[in-house]
């Protein structure tokens, strides 16, 4: 099978048979685009704070809006990713809570009387869930603030806030807005400016880890590009995939990338590493692939290292590959291979490398089932933007 840097150095023609024009493309450009991205965070950066101080997320703290994050399917995976590091930088509860299912039970999850800030991401910014849920949180919770994120220039829920006094804007590069069905770029590129969000009273703290991230990102590329290709040609019947905290995000979107770029063909399921024990373990078997986003922080390593012992003494999987730490301790000792993300990198900030992994299996498990990545569905399933559905 062909490498990343085959498929981009495959003549137009070429591309377009193998269905690869766009995917290929987007997940190798990720590393160079999050500069790009920072950019455009620093043009906006001063307006921001202004646009947050009002929001209240400097108040008192007894004060201070709860944070939701919201978006559907990869987007929403961009707001559990984020939700603990924006806890934690700017001292506000916050949740990351689906468009999907805010559109159906907006009342429940909205207590009156609270403050809140909505920050909403969407490659399109033209999801039928996004735009009726802003549109019903703009009529009626006229208090609450609200910021965008798009990677689309002309995105419908941008234009709904634009203008509006508790409303802001921020479109990113056009590049990242990703024209294969599914996310890649879009997604580490929106992740990476809500870690640029998360410190925008903080940024001298952010710089140091920013630059390891992009060093991260740059090395970690081809070693999960290798790696990826040769566990693509397995055709496992199944992927489950692992991850806490904020990598329980990036498990969910490495998960939701195989199962969408092979149209199904591989079943896929994410979880804990605690939470594996509770009855999903009994889905893995010998035609599992089993892969755990492994923590940098000592003490969850304990936990995830005394895990992957247990599965390898029931003998239930076919293969377990761990993503970790440069420094890995007793975690290699209980996987089949281990990849590692350079760099002391915390795991809040650790999504836009690690996805990476997850991206390209997807990518080279659709080739290796004959499919096209770019347009994996090949009865149109599924499509880049969910179509319009009746609203209620």
């Amino acid at each position: 099978m062909q490498g990343l840097q085959e498929l981009l150095n495959l003549s137009e023609r070429d591309k377009e048979n193998l269905g690869v024009s766009a995917t290929a493309r987007e997940i190798a450009q990720q590393p160079r685009t999050w500069r790009g991205t920072r950019k455009i965070f620093e043009q906006h950066a001063h307006h921001l704070r202004a646009f947050l101080e009002a929001a209240g997320v400097t108040s008192p703290l007894e004060q201070r809006p709860t944070v939701v994050l919201t978006g559907a399917g990869t987007s929403d995976y961009i707001g559990q990713t984020l939700a603990l590091l924006l806890r934690t930088e700017w001292g506000c509860e916050t949740q990351a809570i689906a468009s999907t299912d805010l559109l159906t039970n907006m009342a429940d999850y909205l207590v009156p009387g609270q403050r809140y800030l909505m920050i909403s991401f969407s490659r399109s910014g033209d999801s039928p869930e996004g735009v009726t849920v802003l549109t019903h949180a703009l009529k009626s919770y006229p208090e609450i603030a609200h910021l965008v994120v798009s990677c689309n220039q002309h995105a419908t829920m941008a234009e709904i806030v634009r203008g509006r006094a508790q409303a802001y804007v921020v479109v990113l590069d056009d590049e990242v807005n990703d024209r294969g069905l599914a996310m890649t770029s879009s997604f580490s590129n929106m992740v990476l400016f809500g870690q640029c969000l998360a410190h925008v009273w903080s940024n001298a703290a952010y710089v140091a880890i920013y630059e390891a991230l992009v060093h991260a990102g740059e090395t970690f590329l081809p070693i999960a590009d290798m790696a990826a290709r040769a566990l693509a040609e397995k055709k496992y019947a199944r992927i489950c995939v692992l991850g806490s905290g904020a990598l329980s995000g990036v498990a969910k979107e490495s998960a939701l990338k195989v199962l969408e770029m092979t149209a199904g063909r591989t079943k896929t399921m994410a979880e804990s590493v605690l939470g594996l024990r509770h009855g999903p373990m009994a889905a893995l078997d010998k035609e599992t692939l089993l892969l755990c986003f492994a923590s940098s922080d000592m003490r969850r390593q304990k936990y995830e290292a005394d895990l992957l012992e247990e599965v390898g003494k029931k003998d239930i999987v076919a293969r377990c590959v761990v993503v970790g730490p440069l420094r890995p301790t007793r975690l290699s000792e209980y996987s089949d291979q281990y990849l590692a993300v350079e760099g002391s990198i915390p795991d809040l900030y650790r999504p836009p490398v690690d996805v990476m992994l997850g991206q390209l299996l997807g990518l080279y498990s659709s080739l290796a089932y004959g499919l096209k990545p770019d347009t994996p569905s090949p009865r149109g399933v599924i499509s880049r933007v969910v179509g319009e559905f009746r609203i209620y």
